[in-house]
């Protein structure tokens, strides 16, 4: 049986099936790696602080260094809006191209960057720039492979998409299995003298824009606005696993190796499941699955951080993040294709560039720095994470209540 590929400008091409395994295959290696490469950044952020920000305060210090991580974020959107475009007019495949080349280049240089006891200010601004760099890449990268995905599957979108969730997941277990092994392997001066490179070093290896662009802001803002919300509480949930070697050692008081295998408990979870749940979006519908989750999600985090801050052993902190991975990963599944039903395929990728890229920066990039923030407040202390995330349940939960009842052209509910 033949699959319609969907070219530049809504033409299809028939390919094998069989072909379809591959395509899956390579773009899911393809977007771990991507995800690997700025994610493993705020992993080891507590090792990057004190390499790149230094400070006499040490709190001061890590908000610089998970500021640095939410700003590179700040890129994401316009990397969404410039290699969604390109992608639509020229191709997936070469704006998949054009992001490869960029993370490695941004990955490359906070991996070599010489210290700031070595240059100075420049270390920090460097990293900023790369950081920069690396969003960008990132931001075009989302777009392009789900449209490359959904258009060669269009009837298992759910399956297939959630295999770029599923991408992420494995991109957490190499982030923390590092985190876990170096952490374990190496001597504190060793890890933060060099060792802590080691992760950035393994991720090297892997119609005219304008009128796409303006179409989607001019017409298509309320879709744009419905993906943001969306993604709203499984993004906040992916970046509390990353904050949590950091939140364990700043807030819990614990050897960074309980967040380390905590994060990896919960990539397994987000690794694995995914495509169980988009093959159950496929048969029951998004929305239905998402909001049973989202409301799971919505209920459960702040009593799972109060379980968590009363009782802060290793074996109670690796289930309370395995749970919420759990959810996070169920949730996440269909998310991709939900996303992509959203958009006509002309406008597709950099209507998903932009929504997601927008949603990630705001709800996801930014939410190391703001439970830090939060959590310096006395009304949220360490409760801070289980604030936030339900905060950002309701908004996805409201996001999709608004999807079911629109049932847009593409019959997306």
């Amino acid at each position: 049986m033949a699959l319609a590929a969907a070219e530049p400008g809504g033409v299809s091409s028939a390919i094998p099936q069989k072909d379809v395994t591959k395509l899956i295959v390579a773009t899911s290696i393809g977007n771990a790696l991507e995800w690997y490469d700025i994610a493993v950044y705020g992993y080891f952020a507590i090792f990057v602080s004190k390499a790149f920000f230094p400070n006499e305060d040490q709190t001061a210090s890590l908000l610089l260094t998970l500021g640095t991580f939410g700003l590179s974020y700040l890129a994401r959107p316009i990397g969404g809006v410039v290699l969604g475009a390109y992608a639509d007019r020229f191709g997936r495949k070469a704006s998949l191209m054009v992001s490869i080349v960029m993370m490695t280049f941004g990955t490359l240089a906070v991996a070599v960057m010489p210290g700031y006891a070595t240059i100075g200010i420049l270390a920090p601004i460097a990293v900023i720039l790369a950081r920069l760099l690396q969003g960008f890449s990132a931001g075009g990268e989302f777009g392009s492979s789900t449209a490359f995905l959904v258009e060669h599957m269009p009837h298992r979108r759910g399956f297939v998409a959630s295999w770029q969730f599923a991408s992420q997941g494995l991109s957490t277990l190499l982030a923390a299995g590092f985190g876990a092994w170096l952490t374990s392997a190496m001597s504190p001066a060793d890890l933060q003298s060099w060792g802590w490179r080691i992760p950035f070093l393994f991720g090297l290896p892997a119609a005219k824009n304008e009128s796409v662009v303006t179409r989607v802001f001019a017409e298509q803002k309320l879709r744009v606005l419905l993906g943001i919300g969306a993604i709203a509480v499984t993004t906040s949930v992916n970046y509390l696993i990353v904050y949590m070697p950091t939140y364990v050692v700043k807030t819990l008081k614990l050897p960074p190796s309980v967040g380390f295998q905590a994060a990896l408990a919960a990539g397994i979870a987000v690794t694995v499941l995914p495509p169980i749940a988009g093959m159950i979006s496929d048969r029951i519908g998004r929305t239905t699955h998402m909001i049973a989750f989202c409301l799971l999600l919505l209920v459960s985090a702040f009593p799972a951080f109060l379980i968590l801050t009363r009782t802060p052993t290793p074996m109670v902190i690796i289930l309370v993040v395995l749970c919420l991975g759990t959810m996070k990963a169920l949730y996440f599944g269909p998310l991709a294709a939900l996303m992509s039903e959203l958009f006509p395929p002309v406008t597709r990728g950099t209507g998903l560039g932009l929504s997601y890229n927008i949603g990630v920066t705001v709800f996801g990039g930014m939410s190391p720095v703001t439970m830090a923030w939060m959590g310096s407040f006395a009304f949220f202390g360490n409760l801070a994470p289980g604030y936030y995330i339900t905060l950002c349940g309701i908004v996805s939960l409201c996001a999709l209540v608004t999807i079911r009842r629109t049932k847009a052209d593409d019959g997306f509910a």
